[in-house]
């Protein structure tokens, strides 16, 4: 049972439950990503350069036989493309936010004066007294 206990204690511990968190919202946002750079960002691209399909794009090294009982194969360069284009953005928004986040926490701790020193004590006063008068 003392094992039970401590999977249970392990689990329900801040940090593996905000970890779980992450990963679900990570993969969700993941899913945007690639809508918007598959959704809006490439087709207009791919207008300006003539109306080409990144995903579409590949170099055929073995055509597929006539009957289909053989798969071609191909080098999918525009899936790629595709892919390193929904990586760089999404490390981008990742990038800004962390900047932003860690911009509002600085701006909660706004920098206090340093606090003064605390009045010396009786045996300290005695002791500067003593050594500015083997100063003079």
């Amino acid at each position: 049972m003392g094992m039970i206990q401590e999977f249970k204690e392990f689990a329900m511990k801040g940090n593996v439950v905000d970890l779980a968190v992450g990963v679900i919202i990570g993969g969700a946002f993941g899913k945007i990503v690639s809508s918007l750079v598959d959704d809006v960002i490439m087709p207009p691209i791919g207008l300006l350069l003539g109306g080409v399909n990144f995903k579409s794009l590949a170099i055929t090294l073995k055509e597929a036989s006539a009957d289909g009982k053989v798969a071609g194969v191909a080098l999918k360069y525009g899936a790629f493309l595709q892919t390193m284009l929904d990586f760089a953005i999404l490390a981008l928004v990742i990038f800004v936010m962390v900047k932003a986040i860690n911009s509002m926490k600085n701006v909660g701790e706004t920098a206090a004066p340093p606090a003064a020193a605390p009045e010396p004590s009786l045996q300290e006063k005695l002791l500067m007294e003593i050594r500015d008068s083997l100063k003079k």
